[in-house]
């Protein structure tokens, strides 16, 4: 009796291992395979991957982390070639390069009707009191030149300019305004800060005086 159960285990270690192996295969008794070999073929470019130095990892790992410093998109302008020039020159002392651009675009021609120039900032802070009387609010100018003064209205054509300036006139009492035409219509340049980090805005304080007034803005 002990040798028919030897000899049974034997046969059954023989059987087991036949089948592990799939020898008995052929014959429709195999293991299920674990492979998949199909995923070879969908690989990307396995040529590519490559271990880091831990000098590397250390670059990555700074990278990556600069791209999650929070960032604000701000632009300004326009600004004619001249205003241009002065700030760009302005951009490449105080921030690195790549970190700005300008983009061309197409603005309309303004004209405005226009109060100044002032002699200094007191007549001006006066004619500003004597028009809050009248219910009137001034507007700030776009162009530098036309300092000391301000707006009171801007048009895209001076016809309409001049029909505002004649309605202040007969109902507001208004004796010392006159239209100028504040830009002129073309191409020009705006300023555009696509990813600014906290610490490159604090450099911008170096850039403010060759802005020519314009104030940043949060990017449209």
């Amino acid at each position: 009796m002990l040798r028919l159960l030897v000899l049974f285990l034997i046969l059954a270690n023989g059987v087991y291992f036949a089948w592990s192996d799939g020898w008995l295969r052929t014959y429709g008794f195999a293991p299920t395979q674990q492979s998949e070999p199909q995923r070879l073929t969908q690989q990307l470019k396995p040529e590519a991957l490559r271990l880091l130095s831990p000098a590397e990892f250390k670059r990555v790992e700074a990278q990556v982390q600069a791209d999650l410093v929070p960032k604000e998109c701000l632009q300004a302008g326009p600004f004619d070639e001249a205003h241009t020039a002065v700030l760009r020159r302005a951009l490449e002392s105080a921030l690195a390069s790549g970190s700005w651009q300008f983009d061309s675009v197409t603005v309309p021609a303004r004209w405005i009707v226009y109060m100044g120039k002032f002699a200094n900032p007191e007549a001006m802070a006066k004619k500003r009191g004597e028009l809050a009387v009248m219910n009137i609010v001034p507007q700030p100018l776009t162009n530098p030149d036309l300092e000391l003064g301000f707006s009171l209205g801007g048009f895209d054509t001076q016809a309409a300019a001049t029909t505002e300036l004649q309605r202040l006139m007969s109902l507001r009492g208004i004796r010392t305004a006159k239209v100028v035409q504040e830009r002129l219509g073309g191409q020009q340049n705006q300023l555009k800060l696509p990813a600014l980090t906290a610490e490159q805005k604090a450099r911008l304080n170096d850039v403010k005086p060759a802005l020519a007034g314009r104030s940043l803005k949060p990017c449209s």
